[in-house]
């Protein structure tokens, strides 16, 4: 099948591949919702540190992640290992929704797909130089699951960080088609879940997508690099936006000594959000800022190592000024009640 898409040309056959997967994925999902099996498999109900206000499905990666891994097995089965590995964290995850599992015993097996991936693809690095990319992995691994929380925000920034690795995987200096149309499929299946997942949302990822979809973000972007699709900074410059909001805020909650494992309402979407932007609000100014990475992760590739990297410096300065912003955005909200309730005792 590898070989039927490529007798398209690259362009049309990741096209194609993509499409195909965004349909059977809004099909399945589409016919999950109206049975009302969705609701029997896995729903989020609403607390204090929710963003929505009633009951949700959680069952998007009931369409993400089968569809995602038999087009991969079918059209890109050279990476057949790091999809096995996201269908046994999907499984993993499922479990989990259902009857619960220790911490440590879902942490440990994101750490064990981390190992086996490396250990079979070590791009001729030594233990201790892929000691921080298992590390990076594992991070990626959960990162999704934090951010799956505001209508059309993780869905989106899928279908946009998987079409930047499959644009550069079709357009770099040494194009690896299997990787583009693995890529491809992600995006697909993404943009398929994306279609109930816009506010209002009808469904979320869940674990059982969320997880999978970030150890294959991991997973591709360590491909792309050891086979010199792109280098080593290009993966988290495509999913900055994540990859900041996410780290910043944990290192926010370990420096003031908090438990930053438990659910927490502090990521810079949440505070979006809630000051007024909305769930539609915050997920354009997302797929704007990670539209804006990507082009520009896709240009500097053609610059020398030097000036890549002072682009990526300039990148990260742009993103400290919109974590400001948010901030200063929020603290401004916060102050609002406190302005108006004096405004009435006087």
């Amino acid at each position: 099948m590898h070989y039927a898409l490529s007798s398209l040309g690259p362009v049309y056959g990741a096209l194609l591949c993509a499409v195909l997967s965004l349909c059977i994925s809004a099909v399945v999902l589409w016919s999950l919702l109206r049975t009302g099996i969705a609701w029997r498999l896995a729903t989020d109900i609403p607390n204090d540190r929710s963003l929505h206000t009633r009951p949700t499905p959680r069952v998007g990666g009931w369409g993400v992640v089968p569809i995602s891994a038999v087009l991969i097995w079918c059209f890109a089965p050279a990476l057949w290992l790091p999809v096995l590995a996201a269908v046994l964290l999907a499984i993993l995850s499922l479990i989990d929704d259902r009857s619960g599992l220790p911490a440590r015993v879902r942490f440990g097996c994101h750490v064990i797909a981390a190992v086996a991936l490396l250990a079979v693809y070590p791009g001729g690095m030594s233990w201790w130089a892929l000691a921080p990319v298992a590390f990076l992995l594992v991070w990626l691994v959960n990162l999704y699951n934090f951010m799956d929380g505001s209508d059309g925000l993780a869905g989106g920034m899928a279908l946009f960080g998987f079409s930047g690795y499959a644009i550069a995987a079709l357009t770099g200096a040494q194009p690896d088609m299997s990787l583009a149309y693995a890529c491809a499929a992600v995006a697909g299946a993404a943009g398929g879940f994306l279609l109930f997942n816009v506010h209002p949302a009808r469904i979320f990822l869940g674990d059982a997508g969320s997880i999978p979809i970030g150890f294959l973000a991991g997973a591709f972007g360590y491909w792309g690099w050891i086979g010199h699709v792109w280098p080593i900074w290009f993966p988290a410059v495509v999913f900055s936006p994540f990859i900041a909001d996410a780290s910043v805020t944990l290192l926010k909650r370990v420096a003031r000594g908090e438990k930053f494992w438990q659910a927490h309402r502090e990521h810079y979407y949440q505070r979006m959000v809630r000051s007024g932007l909305g769930h539609t609000g915050t997920a354009r100014i997302g797929y704007a800022v990670m539209a804006a990475g990507i082009v520009l992760a896709c240009t500097a590739r053609g610059f020398s190592p030097a000036v890549q990297w002072w682009v990526v410096v300039g990148w990260t300065f742009v993103l400290c000024l919109i974590g400001v912003a948010v901030d200063l955005r929020w603290r401004h909200f916060q102050a609002r009640p406190i302005e108006q309730s004096s405004e009435v005792r006087r």
